[in-house]
C-alpha cells in the first residue's frame, strides 16, 4: 500500500509538470465530478471566449477575470491563471433537475435524456437528520423502502424487489463510488457508509442489468465528497441525543488547482433504545480527484469501517405493545451481536482521447474480518473481494445520424470463508453472555462472475433518442469443505447458465423542459450462499436466480422557469423463479424458487421551489408509492397463495419535505412520512398498522471573521411518538410455545443536537 501511494504521488507530480503554458480550463460538475459540455466562458464585458467540449475542456487564449456558466448551475466568477489546468466546479441549481448530470449512467448524461426513473437524493436531504441513520434519506425516494430494525439491522426493498429476505439486503446492488457495496453473492450492507462524506446518491430503480450486472430491484450509487478544488480546510462536528446518542467527526479539505482530498473520521456511539442494542462504530474514509492533465483523471476511494453492534431482534406481539424496550429473549440471554472490521479500495482513471472517445478503468477490492454471536450458533467469516470494471466510451455516425456507444466487461472474485461453533451461553449464569464452543463447520465459498455489456444512445432526431443495450452475465461458485473429511465431504462446483438482459428505452422531449420515456428491460439476482445450501448443508443445484422484465412509462419535466419539476413513472415487473426463504429452525432458512410475482405501481416527484429570493429560499420535496404487488404463482409445500399480497411490502407510501434556507444563516426542514398496512404472512392473515412519522431540524450557520464558520443544529424525530414496527419479519414462524417474533419496534419521541466548527486557511 505505501509503494502504491508513493507510485500516485510521483505520477501526480510529473505529470503536473507536462502542463502546457496555456490557460486550460476544465468545467466539472461539483457533486459527482462528471465533466460538464456546453459552458459557456466570458469576460467581464460578457463576451464569449469560448465553451467547454465533450470533455469540460476549454483553452483560452490570456490571463484573466472571467465569468463561467451553464444552464442548470449556478454560475461563477474568478481569476484564471497561466502555466497548466485549473479545475472549476459548478454547484447545481436544486430547482433545475432536468439539466443535472447522472453519474448512473453508461454516458453520464442529463437526467431529461435518461429512459429510466432515478431518484436523485441531494446533500441538503442527506444532511437534513442526524447522519447517523440512512433510512429517513433512502425513504424519501417513491418506490424505496428501507426496514430499520436498528442502526445495524437493515433491509432494503425497491419496487418491492428484496422484501422476502430474512436478514440484511439482497437483489439491489450498490456502488460507493465505482467500489461494489454487494458481494458475490449479492447481499449489500449500507449502512455503515459515513453520510457526512456522501454528497449525493442517486438510485436507479427496476431491472437496471445492462448497466450494472445483477440486481433485479435496482442500483444505489453513492457519490463520496471527494473535496472541492483550491480549498484547505478543517472542520470538526459534534452530535448527542437521546438514547445515549454520541458522534465525533473531524474532516479535512487539502487541495491545489488540480488535486482535491477528503479525509474524514467519525466516532459514533449509541446505547439504543431498546436492551442489548449498544453501537459503536468507527469510519474513516480517504476520497480524492487528481486531473494529472487535460486528458487524465484520478480517483482514488478507501473507507475503513470497524464495528461492534448488539442485536435485540424482533419480539412477539404482546411484547411489542407491552415491553417494546425489551430484546427477544434468546438474543438478550446470549448477548447477541456482530463485530466486523471492513475495508474497501478503489482506483478509478479516466482517459479522454482528443477525437471524444473515453476510457474508463476501475479496480477495486474489499476485505471483511466478522464475528457474529447468535443464540443458535456462533459465526465467522471472512471476505476477500477484488474486481476490474473498464469501459471504452465513443461516438459514431449511423445514418448520417449520431450514436453513442460504449461497450466494457466487469470481472468480480470474492473468497467467503464461515465457520460455525456452538454457542454455550445457556451453560453458563445470566449475563455472562455468548461462549464459544466447539466448531460445527468450516465452509468456503469462491464466486466469480464476469459481466460483458453494451450499450448505444441513437440520436434519431433532436428530440428523440433511442436507448439499446445487454449483458452478458456468468455466475459460478465453487464450494469447499473444510470440516467433515471424505465421509461427509460438502464441497461442490455450481455454474449458472448464462443470462442475457436486454433493454431498449426510448426518450422524446416534448418541449424544453418536458420529457416522456418509455423502457423494456430485463434483470436478474442470484442466490445467496445460504439460499444455494439445503438444511444438511449440500448445494441445492435446483435453485435458479430470480429473473424478471419490467415494462415502464415516464415523464419528467418542470414548469414556470423551472419552479415546478415533476417525475412520473407507470411500471409493471413480472418476476420469475421467486426465491422463498423457507424456515427450516430458529433463525434459520433454506432457500427454494416457489412461483412468479407481479409488481404494478405508480411513483411520483413533485418538487416546488416556493420562494427563490435571496433572502430567503423555500422548496418543497414530495414523493408518492402506490404499489399493487401480488403473488401471481405461488405455491409452497401445500399451501397456494396465488393472488395473495406480496409480503414485507406497504401498499401507499407518501413523504413529503420543507426545506427553508435563510439569508440571517437560519435554515432547517420538516418531513412527513406516511407508510400504508404491511403484509407479513404469505397467507395474509398479519398486517402491520399503518403509521406517521413527523421530523424537524432547525439550524443557524454563521461566518466568524474570515476563516470561521460556525453551524449549531437541533433536530426532533417522531415527534408525535407514534408508535409503530420499523423493521418487520417476514413469515416468523412459532417454535416451542412462543408466539412469531414479527416486529422490531421503532424509537419513540427523541432528540439530538450538535455543533459544526470549521476553519478555512
Amino acid at each position: 500500500m505505501k509503494s502504491f501511494f508513493t507510485i500516485l504521488i510521483i505520477i501526480t507530480v510529473t505529470c503536473s509538470s507536462l502542463h502546457g503554458q496555456n490557460v486550460q480550463v476544465k468545467v466539472i460538475s461539483s457533486e459527482n465530478a462528471i465533466e460538464i459540455t456546453g459552458a459557456g466562458i466570458r469576460d467581464l464585458s460578457g463576451v464569449l471566449n469560448c465553451e467547454t467540449d465533450e470533455n469540460g475542456m476549454c483553452l483560452l487564449k490570456e490571463a484573466g477575470t472571467y465569468n463561467i456558466s451553464k444552464e442548470g448551475y449556478e454560475p461563477k466568477t474568478l481569476k484564471l491563471e497561466e502555466n497548466g489546468l485549473t479545475v472549476v466546479e459548478l454547484f447545481e441549481k436544486p430547482q433545475n433537475l432536468n439539466e443535472v448530470l447522472i453519474k448512473s449512467n453508461h454516458f453520464q448524461s442529463e437526467l431529461k435524456k435518461i429512459p429510466a426513473s432515478i431518484s436523485l437524493i441531494s446533500a441538503d436531504v442527506i444532511q437534513s437528520n442526524n447522519t447517523v441513520n440512512i433510512a429517513p434519506v433512502l425513504n424519501s425516494s417513491p418506490g424505496v423502502y428501507m426496514h430499520n430494525g436498528t442502526l445495524s439491522t437493515n433491509r432494503i426493498t425497491i419496487r418491492g424487489i428484496g422484501s422476502r429476505t430474512p436478514f440484511g439486503t439482497s437483489k439491489i446492488r450498490s456502488y460507493y463510488q465505482d467500489i461494489p457495496l454487494t458481494n458475490g453473492s449479492g447481499e449489500t450492507t449500507i449502512e455503515d457508509i459515513e453520510l457526512g462524506g456522501v454528497t449525493r446518491m442517486e438510485v436507479l430503480k427496476g431491472p437496471s442489468s445492462s448497466l450494472f450486472g445483477s440486481g433485479l430491484g435496482g442500483v444505489i450509487q453513492f457519490i463520496p465528497d471527494k473535496g472541492l478544488f483550491n480549498t484547505n480546510a478543517l472542520q470538526t462536528t459534534y452530535t448527542f441525543g437521546s438514547f445515549g446518542l454520541q458522534k465525533f467527526l473531524v474532516r479535512a479539505n487539502l487541495a491545489n488547482k488540480t488535486n482535491s482530498a477528503n479525509i474524514i473520521y467519525s466516532n459514533t456511539h449509541n446505547d439504543g433504545y431498546r436492551e442489548n442494542n449498544e453501537l459503536k462504530r468507527q469510519n474513516l474514509s480517504f476520497a480524492s480527484n487528481h486531473y494529472l492533465n487535460e486528458s487524465d483523471n484520478l480517483v482514488v476511494i478507501a473507507n475503513l469501517i470497524d464495528l461492534k453492534a448488539y442485536i435485540p431482534s424482533s419480539l412477539d406481539q404482546e411484547d411489542y405493545i407491552n415491553d417494546p424496550e425489551t430484546a427477544a429473549f434468546t438474543w438478550g440471554r446470549s448477548k447477541g451481536f456482530e463485530d466486523y472490521t471492513r475495508l474497501l479500495l478503489g482506483l478509478s482513471w479516466q482517459h479522454d482521447f482528443t477525437s471524444g472517445a473515453k476510457l474508463i478503468s476501475s479496480v477495486f477490492g474489499s476485505l471483511l474480518n466478522a464475528y457474529e454471536a447468535r443464540p443458535f450458533n456462533i459465526l465467522e467469516q471472512k471476505t476477500h473481494g477484488m474486481g476490474i470494471r473498464s469501459r471504452f466510451v465513443n461516438s459514431s455516425v449511423l445514418f448520417e445520424k449520431k450514436l453513442q456507444w460504449t461497450a466494457g466487461l466487469e470481472l468480480f472474485r470474492d473468497l467467503n470463508s464461515l465457520k460455525t461453533f456452538d454457542n454455550l451461553y445457556q451453560d453458563f449464569p445470566p449475563g455472562t453472555g455468548s461462549i464459544k464452543g466447539d466448531q460445527l463447520s468450516d465452509l468456503q465459498e469462491k464466486r466469480n462472475y464476469i459481466n460483458l455489456f453494451a450499450e448505444g444512445k441513437f440520436h434519431f432526431s433532436e428530440k428523440t433518442l433511442l436507448d439499446f443495450g445487454f449483458n452478458f452475465n456468468q455466475t459460478f461458485y465453487r464450494l469447499e469443505d473444510k470440516f467433515n473429511g471424505p465421509a461427509k465431504d460438502l464441497s461442490g462446483d455450481y455454474d449458472f447458465k448464462p443470462i442475457v438482459s436486454p433493454k431498449i428505452g426510448i426518450t422524446h422531449q416534448l418541449h424544453e423542459n418536458g420529457m416522456i420515456f418509455g423502457l423494456i428491460s430485463h434483470g436478474f439476482s442470484p442466490p445467496t450462499l445460504e439460499e444455494t445450501l439445503l438444511p444438511d448443508g449440500l448445494i441445492n443445484t435446483n435453485i435458479r436466480p430470480e429473473t424478471g422484465w419490467n415494462y415502464e412509462l415516464g415523464s419528467r419535466g418542470s414548469f414556470i422557469k423551472n419552479i415546478f419539476n415533476y417525475e412520473l413513472s407507470l411500471y409493471y415487473m413480472d418476476i420469475d423463479n421467486l426465491l422463498v426463504a423457507r424456515r427450516t429452525g430458529d433463525d434459520q432458512y433454506v432457500g427454494v424458487n416457489a412461483g412468479k410475482t407481479a409488481h404494478k405501481g405508480i411513483e411520483i416527484s413533485l418538487n416546488y421551489m416556493i420562494l427563490n429570493q435571496p433572502s430567503i429560499k423555500i422548496s418543497h420535496n414530495n414523493g408518492f408509492s402506490f404499489n399493487d404487488y401480488k403473488f401471481e404463482d405461488f405455491k409452497d409445500l401445500e399451501n397456494d397463495y396465488s393472488g395473495n399480497d406480496l409480503t414485507g411490502v406497504p401498499d401507499k407510501i407518501f413523504n413529503s419535505q420543507l426545506f427553508i434556507h435563510s439569508k440571517t444563516g437560519l435554515y432547517g426542514n420538516i418531513a412527513y412520512q406516511y407508510i400504508g398496512a404491511i403484509p407479513i404472512t404469505d397467507d395474509n392473515s398479519v398486517y402491520s398498522d399503518q403509521y406517521q412519522l413527523v421530523n424537524t431540524k432547525i439550524a443557524y450557520k454563521k461566518s466568524i471573521g474570515e476563516h470561521f464558520q460556525l453551524d449549531v443544529y437541533l433536530g426532533f424525530n417522531n415527534i408525535f411518538n407514534e408508535k409503530y414496527a420499523a423493521m418487520l419479519q417476514i413469515n416468523a414462524s412459532s417454535f416451542g410455545n412462543n408466539d412469531p417474533r414479527y416486529y422490531y419496534p421503532g424509537e419513540p419521541s427523541n432528540f439530538y443536537s450538535g455543533m459544526n466548527l470549521q476553519y478555512t486557511f
